[in-house]
């Protein structure tokens, strides 16, 4: 008996702007029970992908099925910005017309399935990166979807949190589906990826773990390249026997013509080569000259049993100081950080005249109604012009097509290159970066990982991403636990 198709794409296009297509007959299709990645660069339209199967967005051609009476939950990325006032129990509850009596005990249910246990009258957005990354999980399972989208589920958990959502995938007898840059977490699971290829805008199948279904493009990638280089080689051979025998007569410019046909034929058969997904350029953040004490705190606010407690401490942070924050999800590690850089909290000071590098977890330090261009342009250093922001910018990937957007336009990992930009524009005197792998191909963090390492400033920096953070060289370390 034939295993029973839950989701199918067939031939999908699809496109935001006319002629600029994201999907070009996009097709694929998900068995009953499956577990497969959705890969591809930044911005290529996976995010674009769970909107049309959810049904948010509709295609300009083909179809899309999915099996009667199949459900479709999802795990945004990031909490809506006006949902940060909800309690935890609103939050749930605003999916239903009608809500049931029995919401608390689902709710339960769904919090212990990601190992989350949080009073159900807590603000939403008073929750860490990494509570909500759990709340946002939860909220998709809380009616066990036939068909599951995940969209970047490891982004700001600890390790704890990691492991249990691998077991729980594991043990989840309904499809899933998984965008996702962290590649030893997506190899604990797949069976499978779709690739969207961002130039062609088509779909591909393949087979296997992560792992080795990243070697089986590349092994194909290699091979098309070979063949293509023969068929050039030929070519250039035959096009300069048709120049020769085209300027003899008779018998000669007959052959030449002959020739010229076959030319175009071998050409026709050079393989269009999947190009591989664009690493970033390597750059530099170039620091703002300052003397003295940088970042001085004395008092810092830390989460027991959910309630802010204010505790003394005595540390500073001089030009050459590189401070690493770590603790559990949920002690306070963001709210620390997002305190300092707002100069509110009592007993926390930053030097004056120091301009301050913020890359925020969930990109709060973005204006999203500003365009790409603006957002760029505001962040330049004296003595730059649009030049050298151009360049910088294109370094991201970050080209003249996208300026014009608006930064709430853009996918979540070309906002985090975004972010990156500005800061090497800004060339801050300290920088602070709360989990600046979030969102982010994992093809560009050992780029950001050397850059990070070279600033010549402050830094005070969060990362659940342990095989990042050895590539960088701290000089004291904040365990928040120990407080």
């Amino acid at each position: 008996m034939a295993e029973e198709v839950v989701l199918r794409f067939d031939e999908v296009k699809f496109e935001y702007l006319h002629k600029k297509p994201i999907l070009d007959q996009a097709s694929f299709s998900l068995r009953r029970g499956a577990k497969v990645t959705l890969m591809g660069q930044n911005g290529a339209g996976k995010s674009t992908i769970f909107g049309l199967i959810k049904k948010e967005l509709k295609p300009q051609a083909g179809q899309i099925s999915v099996a009667p009476g199949a459900t479709i939950g999802t795990a945004r990325q990031t909490l809506a910005r006006a949902d940060a006032g909800l309690t935890v129990e609103q939050y749930f509850s605003q999916g239903f017309e009608i809500v049931p009596g029995n919401i608390r005990s689902r709710i339960a249910k769904a919090l212990d399935a990601v190992n989350f246990d949080i009073p159900l009258d807590r603000k939403v957005g008073d929750l860490s990166g990494g509570q909500q990354a759990r709340l946002l999980l939860a909220h998709s399972l809380l009616e066990t979807p036939d068909i599951l989208l995940l969209d970047e589920p490891t982004n700001n958990l600890d390790k704890d949190g990691i492991d249990h959502l691998i077991g729980f995938l594991l043990t989840y007898d309904k499809t899933v589906m998984v965008i996702s840059h962290d590649a030893d977490f997506l190899n604990c699971f797949t069976e499978g990826v779709i690739y969207l290829d961002s130039f062609t805008h088509k779909t591909e199948m393949y087979v296997g773990d992560y792992y080795s279904v990243v070697e089986q493009i590349e092994r194909r990638v290699e091979r098309e390249q070979r063949e293509n280089a023969q068929l050039e080689k030929q070519i250039k051979d035959r096009k300069e026997k048709v120049n020769f025998f085209a300027h003899k007569g008779g018998k000669m410019r007959k052959l030449a013509q002959k020739m010229k046909e076959e030319t175009e034929e071998l050409e026709e058969n050079k393989v269009d080569v999947r190009r591989e997904d664009k690493t970033i350029r390597a750059f530099t953040i170039p620091a703002q000259e300052m003397v003295g004490e940088i970042v001085s705190l004395k008092k810092i606010k830390i989460i027991k049993n959910h309630e802010a407690v204010l505790k003394d401490i005595d540390k500073s942070l001089r030009k050459t100081d590189r401070l690493l924050v770590i603790g559990p999800n949920g002690i306070g590690k963001s709210t620390l950080l997002r305190s300092l850089v707002a100069g509110k909290q009592s007993g926390q000071k930053i030097l004056a005249g120091v301009k301050v590098g913020y890359y925020s977890q969930d990109f709060a330090n973005l204006d999203f109604n500003e365009t790409v261009f603006e957002s760029l342009k505001n962040s330049l250093a004296d003595g730059l012009g649009e030049p050298e922001m151009r360049s910088v910018a294109a370094g991201f990937l970050i080209t003249g097509d996208l300026m014009g957007h608006k930064v709430a336009d853009l996918s979540e990992g070309q906002k985090g290159l975004l972010s990156f930009a500005r800061l090497v524009l800004m060339q801050p005197g300290l920088l602070i970066l709360d989990e600046p792998t979030n969102h982010i191909n994992f093809r560009h963090l050992p780029v950001l990982a050397e850059a990070i390492n070279d600033y010549k400033g402050t830094i005070i920096m969060i990362s659940h991403m342990p095989e990042f953070v050895e590539k960088i060289r701290f000089t004291e370390e904040l365990d928040l636990r120990k407080i």
